[in-house]
């Protein structure tokens, strides 16, 4: 796999039936390592590891409905009150972030009402910050470390 934009982190790879799977902390279990699933388990390492946010607060893939339609999202991250928090949008490193990314992170906000936002592709990442009363965000340089 190609490095990414993060720092550098130690993974379980394991072969298996002719594809390599990466354990997933928060899953706890082999998932098959796709770009996108490198890219995300480099997004866990991150919230993990270097903004200190505790595993047991961090969901990855689950399912919300959006307009009727189910849909997965990669990453939330709640807080201690179990409001959202973070709320990450996954692609593949080869996939361009444009326009069409920040309106699926979007869509998927308007149901879980995430204070801030995060979209990567493991090269370029964005972070927002919400301001539900004015219906808009601001870019971030960065998410914040983890605080209760």
């Amino acid at each position: 796999m190609q490095p990414l934009n993060f720092p550098k982190y130690r993974f379980r790879i394991k072969s298996n039936e002719n594809s390599l799977h990466i354990f997933d902390m928060i899953r706890k279990k082999f998932v098959v390592l796709q770009p996108e699933e490198w890219v995300r388990q480099h997004v866990v390492h991150f919230l993990v590891f270097t903004k200190k946010y505790p595993q047991s607060l961090i969901n990855v893939e689950k399912q919300l409905m959006v307009n009727n339609l189910k849909k997965r999202y990669d990453v939330v991250v709640f807080k201690p009150n179990g409001n959202i928090d973070l709320l990450v949008e996954c692609k593949a490193p080869k996939i361009k972030i444009d326009q069409s990314t920040f309106d699926q992170i979007a869509q998927y906000n308007y149901e879980l009402k995430s204070n801030h936002l995060m979209v990567t592709n493991g090269i370029e990442h964005y972070y927002c910050k919400m301001d539900f009363n004015r219906e808009k965000y601001s870019f971030l340089k960065e998410i914040p470390d983890f605080s209760r």
